[in-house]
């Protein structure tokens, strides 16, 4: 099991008039999509389990067992004061992260409005685009993660089917992802897959992604239909799914890798030339007018001659490429006094 992300729209190019023989560029953000993987076997479908996704006290139940029920039907919602505290700590955040941006907005329009050729005043302009990006990415981050919570609060039917068996009632706590219902589905095969990753919460019913068989065959795009929490010293998530168009080849007992595709993600790109491993962190080095420093940055995904950073350098900023390990260990070097 393991996060694999795969490159959208690469960056990190040099800007225009800029090459590379000029020693450094200047790195923008790029759009990668994580994915999370897993080992998966296709098996005759029996009863499938329904979950929520947040903790907190079921409220409005509205089937009983042998109620047929239509795919996106409402079963239940979620009340209480667990998730009324995660409601309203994802919203204090939306609130916060807009009202950063609506500051760094402000302070990035006035400096605009004042026009220098002075290359210090240009660097400030470029620091507060770089400001401004970063917390419209974070705005969006906190919006969706209020979005995605206030969905898992309501429990719906993912396909058509018959409730089974119920194992919460209203007025009942629950705990996310054990089981609040059972229902029988037309499905006569199913994939499962069990995955026990740190990433394991962020799978979700919806979410797209593929199965590619052992076999080398072609790869069959499916959605998740239920995610239940494993009791037990082992944990993890075990992941129900289900082809994703009619016509699938769909066989019992074949097995695969699953990869499911998680939330796009804007991270800063840099050539992976520009990067040095030193003492156990990766560092770049900056160029600015006043000379090069030494930044530490953290390292994320790879595709072709970038790496993306999961932080440590704000788009805008410019980094050597050429001789790089070289400028660094020279910095290294003047800041270095010998023992007496």
């Amino acid at each position: 099991m393991a996060v694999m992300w795969v490159a959208l729209a690469l960056s990190g190019v040099p800007a225009k008039g800029q090459s590379l023989d000029a020693g450094y560029v200047t790195v923008q953000m790029g759009t990668v999509t994580p994915h999370l993987e897993a080992y998966g076997k296709i098996e005759p479908s029996a009863t499938l389990r329904i979950s929520f996704g947040e903790s907190g006290v079921v409220a409005g139940l509205k089937v009983q067992p042998g109620e047929n029920v239509q795919a996106g039907q409402e079963l239940a919602h979620l009340k209480g004061p667990e998730i009324r505290s995660t409601i309203l700590k994802g919203e204090a955040n939306v609130r916060s992260a807009r009202a950063r941006l609506f500051r760094l907005q402000k302070s990035q329009s006035s400096l605009r409005q004042e026009p220098s050729s002075d290359r210090s005043e240009q660097e400030a302009v470029h620091r507060a685009e770089s400001a401004v990006a970063q917390a419209h990415m974070r705005y969006e981050n906190a919006l969706s993660h209020l979005r995605a919570v206030r969905q898992m609060m309501i429990l719906r039917a993912p396909v058509n089917g018959t409730v089974l068996m119920l194992y919460a009632m209203d007025a009942e706590g629950v705990s996310a992802g054990l089981p609040a219902l059972s229902l029988e589905t037309p499905f006569r095969l199913r994939l499962t897959a069990h995955y026990d990753g740190i990433y394991r919460s962020a799978i979700r019913p919806g979410m797209k992604g593929t199965f590619s068989p052992v076999d080398g065959s072609q790869s069959i795009p499916l959605r998740v239909l239920a995610v239940s929490t494993v009791l037990g010293s082992g944990g993890g998530e075990t992941v129900t799914m289900v082809p994703k168009g009619r016509g699938s080849r769909w066989i019992d007992g074949e097995v695969g890798k699953v990869k499911w595709d998680l939330p796009k993600r804007m991270l800063v790109a840099v050539p992976t030339r520009a990067l040095i491993l030193d003492q156990g962190k990766w560092w770049v080095m900056v160029h600015t007018p006043q000379g090069d420093h030494p930044q530490v940055v953290v390292p994320g995904p790879s595709r072709g001659w970038q790496t993306f950073l999961k932080a440590g350098l704000s788009p805008g900023a410019q980094v050597e490429v050429e001789n790089a390990y070289l400028l660094f260990h020279r910095n290294i070097s003047r800041h270095y006094q010998p023992p007496d």
